[in-house]
């Protein structure tokens, strides 16, 4: 137990970090979550399980994550694959997002977000 609890403790601090350090491509899409009529309410940093994640709407069991250039190696991509399988498992459904396609193709990503918010 006491190692879940040293996991837990290490992912709480990570996010607490995040938390205050978010990317050009985080804060856009905060912004436009927040702001846009989306028809439904976003957290950030919310936890679940031993994850945080980096946006959630409660109401449609819907997470957005944001991925940096660090997500790019095939070590983090396995530890990405881990957590959305773990996710979906509890029933949540994840939309992963680059920090370009945020940044590059806002329009595109807050359409896709439209059509999983009508998903059932």
């Amino acid at each position: 137990m006491r190692d879940f609890d040293d996991i837990k403790w290490k992912t709480w601090q990570h996010a607490r970090a995040v938390r205050q350090d978010r990317s050009v491509a985080e804060r856009l899409l905060w912004f436009k979550l927040r702001s846009e009529q989306l028809g439904a309410k976003f957290r950030r940093q919310h936890p679940i399980g031993h994850y945080i994640v980096d946006f959630f709407c409660i109401e449609r069991r819907l997470v957005i994550e944001i991925d940096g250039p660090t997500h790019a190696g095939a070590e983090q991509q396995d530890y990405d694959a881990r957590r959305t399988e773990y996710l979906n498992a509890l029933g949540y459904r994840v939309l992963r997002f680059t920090n370009g396609q945020v940044r590059e193709a806002m329009e595109h990503v807050l359409e896709r977000i439209r059509e999983a918010l009508k998903e059932p």
